[in-house]
């Protein structure tokens, strides 16, 4: 998917939103300075593996996935971090590590940080590291239909 597939996507569901571009950042909180989004707004998306299936997590940029509250709260065997190479197939018209949180486009399970969900907004990367889309949480959810949970811890400095 690239960001004309999600603009279009967001088109025809009759979504608002905003894109914009911004110097080339690689991790979150590169993106949430460059583009001056707060990081509890930019979301980030971690590809885990719930025991046989890869699916998204997704979260503020200034948490981290607590992978054994994740296995809880799915009620998974196993639970992993997958791998770039595992799933750098899958999204095609992303860059790795800029794939935004429309799991649902995808074929994959949707879970978001229970933390997100607290703001009006939500910022993610839009398939490149040199752009971020931004729109309603209420939108997001609504497409998205993600099962919300308290798997996500703040990352320590």
């Amino acid at each position: 998917m690239s960001p004309k597939l999600i603009r279009a996507y967001l088109d025809e569901a009759h979504v608002d939103y905003m894109v914009r571009g911004h110097q080339p950042a690689f991790s979150s909180s590169r993106v949430a300075q460059a583009t001056h989004v707060p990081g509890r707004e930019l979301a980030k998306v971690v590809i885990v593996w719930l025991d046989s299936r890869m699916a998204m997590a997704v979260l503020p940029s200034t948490q981290h996935v607590d992978l054994e509250h994740l296995r809880e709260l799915t009620g998974a065997e196993n639970v992993r971090l997958a791998h770039e190479e595992e799933f750098a197939s899958r999204f095609q018209h992303c860059e790795v590590g800029a794939m935004p949180p429309f799991g649902n486009l995808y074929h994959m399970e949707v879970f978001v940080a229970e933390s997100l969900t607290e703001d009006e907004f939500i910022s993610f990367n839009a398939c490149t590291h040199t752009d971020i889309m931004t729109m309603a949480y209420a939108d997001f959810e609504r497409l998205v239909r993600p099962a919300v949970l308290a798997f996500a811890e703040p990352t320590q400095v």
